[in-house]
């Protein structure tokens, strides 16, 4: 578990369902990460992060808001099979956009990630539409670096915005 002055980053539990379900249920949240899912898939995902949290160690968190407790996203760190990178990615309820939230948990997980796992770079699969996402690469740090192609059943071609371990430290140390 992360805490950051305003956040809770945990892995997901039974509980998180019904509000992940809303969330993957609505267009807006959903159109950059997937799409909007039915309740089964989305039962599915997050078995999978849970899955994943106990066979390696790592997959995205479960954001909760401090302030009221509630579940208002997912990010974190992410590596399935030919993933194009080590990747710190993030997605929030709309009710919650433009608050800083993105940026505040993904920095506490970059930190996380370099520190504990090891890695030696970072990357955002980010949508060339998504300019809210790119802002908040941007502010962290990540710059476009490349386009690439998502493995299957994703299959999308992505933007690729990141920055190496060394980068992110110096950048920390200059705040």
């Amino acid at each position: 578990m992360l805490e950051t002055e305003r956040l809770i980053l945990r892995p997901p539990k039974p509980e998180d369902f019904e509000p992940w379900a809303a969330f993957m249920a609505d267009e807006q949240a959903a159109r950059f990460i997937g799409g909007v899912q039915p309740r089964p898939l989305v039962w599915r995902g997050i078995c999978v992060m849970a899955g994943a949290w106990t066979l390696f160690g790592f997959a995205m968190f479960s954001v909760i808001e401090k302030a009221t407790g509630r579940w208002i996203g997912r990010l974190g760190p992410w590596q399935p099979e030919s993933w194009p990178g080590t990747e710190i990615g993030w997605g929030l309820v709309r009710a919650v956009w433009g608050r800083g939230y993105a940026t505040e948990g993904a920095t506490a997980a970059m930190d996380w990630a370099f520190a504990t796992l090891g890695w030696t770079d970072v990357i955002h699969c980010i949508d060339a539409r998504n300019v809210a996402s790119q802002r908040v690469a941007a502010r962290l740090g990540s710059r476009f670096l490349r386009d690439a192609d998502l493995p299957p059943p994703i299959q999308q071609t992505t933007q690729i915005w990141g920055q190496t371990k060394a980068e992110w430290q110096a950048r920390r140390r200059a705040r």
